[in-house]
C-alpha cells in the first residue's frame, strides 16, 4: 500500500497582507511626488515671465553619485509596482488605477459607482486583487 505525500501549504495573514499592498501604493504616490518637476509629462502649456537664468553651479561627483542612485532606486521602484499593475485583468487595472494611482484621490463609493458595481461584489473583487498583486509583487504576508 503506497502513502500519499501531503504538504500543509501556509495561511495567508489577511489584513496584513491587504496593509502590504496599501502600504506599497502609499510608498508609490509618495514617490511620485519626489520626481522632479521637469521629468513629468507636461500636459498644458507653461509660461514664465523671467526668463531663465544659467548659473555655473554643480555638484560633487559624490553627490551626483547619490542623487543617481536615489533616481535609480525611485524610478525601478515605480515600474515595479507598475509592472505589477499591468499583468492584472482590465477591470481589476481600472479599480487600482483609479483608487490608488491616479493624482487625485478617489474614494471606493465613487468608483463603484461609476463602474455600475454594487459595493458588496466592488468590496470582493478588491480584496481578490489585492491578494493577486501580493502574490504578483511578493508582498504577501504568512501567518506565522
Amino acid at each position: 500500500m503506497t502513502k500519499q505525500l501531503t504538504f500543509k501549504l501556509p495561511e495567508i495573514d489577511r489584513e496584513k497582507t491587504k496593509e502590504a499592498v496599501e502600504g506599497a501604493f502609499e510608498k508609490y504616490r509618495f514617490y511620485l511626488l519626489t520626481v522632479p518637476e521637469e521629468r513629468l509629462p507636461k500636459v498644458t502649456a507653461s509660461y514664465s515671465l523671467v526668463p531663465p537664468a544659467h548659473t555655473n553651479a554643480f555638484h560633487s561627483s559624490t553627490e551626483d553619485a547619490v542623487i543617481g542612485k536615489v533616481d535609480f532606486e525611485r524610478d525601478k521602484y515605480l515600474e515595479w509596482i507598475i509592472r505589477g499593475v499591468n499583468r492584472l485583468a482590465k477591470m481589476e487595472r481600472e479599480i487600482i488605477y483609479k483608487r490608488y494611482l491616479e493624482d487625485e484621490e478617489t474614494f471606493d463609493y465613487e468608483i463603484y459607482n461609476d463602474i455600475g458595481f454594487s459595493e458588496r461584489r466592488y468590496y470582493r473583487l478588491k480584496a481578490r486583487i489585492f491578494y493577486k498583486l501580493a502574490f504578483i509583487l511578493r508582498i504577501e504576508v504568512y501567518q506565522p
